[in-house]
């Protein structure tokens, strides 16, 4: 029997070499948007990364552009209420929106980035695919219901994307898995595959690349 939300399987050699060719050229910062006139034209495909305050947001997208000092990760969550792009090349927006859960800012700073957030995700036509980071520790939080549950209302298909996996103890693995497929099988935003990742060590880093440079 097929489990639902299987591993995504490791990437063809040629898959593997068009998301290295992707990532391979120049990822520079665009800008930080704070309100949905300053976005920038919709003339490519673009993907976004959402997740909690601490998730490894931050890592995960230097992972990826193979720069370290790309996504700078903020001391204090929740501090980021911007919706950052990154151009990947001439084709793709990376777009890192900010983190949820524990926002150190007052009601009304997080109800607008709330309401920026949810025009964003309804409005952008040339939004692919949202990659719904959790922690692998963790699984899924209550905050992270939230995104998925705004994904779902936006009708944009999301990925999770499971971080730190080298912090994971073998014998919680499996466990946590379960936890995860559970709570995704109520999306039905949610693509069938998961993404298990460690930017410190590099895993899952090839087939999230791969993943992205396949989109149409």
């Amino acid at each position: 029997m097929m489990l639902p939300f299987p591993l995504a399987e490791e990437p063809d050699e040629a898959t593997r070499e068009k998301g290295r060719k992707l990532f391979a050229g120049d990822t520079d910062f665009l800008k930080g948007v704070v309100a949905m006139s300053g976005l920038p034209p919709a003339d490519r495909l673009e993907v976004c990364f959402a997740g909690r305050s601490n998730v490894g947001k931050s890592s995960l997208i230097n992972a990826l552009t193979g720069r370290k000092g790309l996504a700078r990760a903020s001391n204090t969550p929740g501090r980021t209420q911007e919706i950052n792009y990154f151009t990947c090349g001439p084709e793709l927006f990376l777009v890192d929106l900010p983190g949820y859960g524990f926002a150190e800012a007052p009601v009304a700073v997080v109800e607008k980035w709330q309401r920026l957030l949810k025009s964003y995700l309804q409005g952008r036509q040339t939004l692919r695919r949202a990659f719904v980071l959790i922690d692998h520790r963790h699984g899924v939080k209550k905050v992270d219901e939230e995104i998925m549950t705004l994904l779902d209302q936006a009708a944009v298909t999301f990925q999770v994307v499971l971080t730190k996996e080298d912090k994971v103890k073998p014998k919680d693995r499996e466990k946590i898995l379960q936890q995860v497929r559970k709570a995704l099988s109520t999306h039905p935003a949610a693509y069938p595959e998961l993404i298990v990742t460690s930017s410190d060590k590099g895993d899952g880093i090839p087939t999230l690349r791969a993943t992205i440079a396949t989109l149409e």
